[in-house]
């Protein structure tokens, strides 16, 4: 039987190449890494080399399986004093933000989280202003790909434990910023795709093939793949 030719627009086959080949759609996305570039943006090199210091010395506490709440407390009060001495240290909101994930634990997104999420989604946001280059298509740093990766990679996780929340309790009321207060479960997985998106840009492989496992036109997509190839053979059973 001769199959007929299908027009598909531009969106249509880049879910396609997504969805069965995610390496070769999003290889033409990736950030161009810079080694010669400062480390990070408004950090000299020199300043840079002790805020490192500081924070390595202030995470290292909590660098194991199963920290202990007050080693946790005392790396966020650490991570915190660090941030209020230099505000434009992008990578120390990062790690302050898993350190307070890391504290909060399964309580997350509910009325017991004492508005700690709300910070999570601060620092996130900070990390992710101060790091993120002008231009989309200028080069960034190591350091600067690592920061933007990981930030936009754990507010992906935190948008897609949102979303399970939210269809798992349709009638929760979900702690956090304002603005996901009442987004269904689809609309957070579509926030969560598309940080994983970026985070995959910045070189966060898992980030990468996260992206396409919630992105919601590749599932729409791949649920319409396998039924045309159940229906097809079913076809060839008759």
């Amino acid at each position: 039987m001769a199959v007929p030719e299908i027009d598909l627009s531009s969106n249509d086959a880049h879910v396609l190449s997504a969805l069965f080949d995610p390496e070769a759609s999003s290889s033409s996305s990736i950030a161009k890494i810079d080694p010669s570039l400062p480390p990070l943006p408004h950090m000299s090199h020199g300043e840079l080399a002790s805020l490192q210091t500081a924070e390595r010395a202030a995470i290292l506490p909590i660098a194991i399986p199963s920290p202990s709440k007050p080693e946790t407390e005392r790396t966020i009060a650490a991570l915190s004093q660090l941030i209020k001495a230099h505000p434009q240290y992008a990578s120390a909101y990062t790690n302050r933000a898993q350190a307070m994930r890391l504290a909060v634990g399964d309580i997350v997104f509910t009325a017991s989280d004492d508005g700690m999420v709300d910070i999570i989604f601060a620092d996130l946001g900070t990390a992710i202003d101060l790091a993120t280059p002008k231009s989309p298509k200028a080069a960034v740093s190591p350091q600067q790909a690592k920061v933007l990766a990981t930030a936009h990679s754990h507010r992906a996780y935190l948008y897609l434990k949102a979303a399970k929340m939210a269809s798992d309790s349709p009638s929760m009321q979900l702690s956090g910023p304002q603005r996901i207060k009442g987004m269904s479960h689809e609309r957070l997985e579509e926030m969560a795709s598309r940080d994983f998106e970026t985070a995959g840009r910045y070189g966060d492989r898992v980030a990468k093939d996260m992206a396409v496992r919630t992105n919601p036109y590749a599932k729409m997509c791949g649920a319409i793949v396998r039924n045309a190839l159940k229906e097809e053979v079913a076809e060839g059973r008759r």
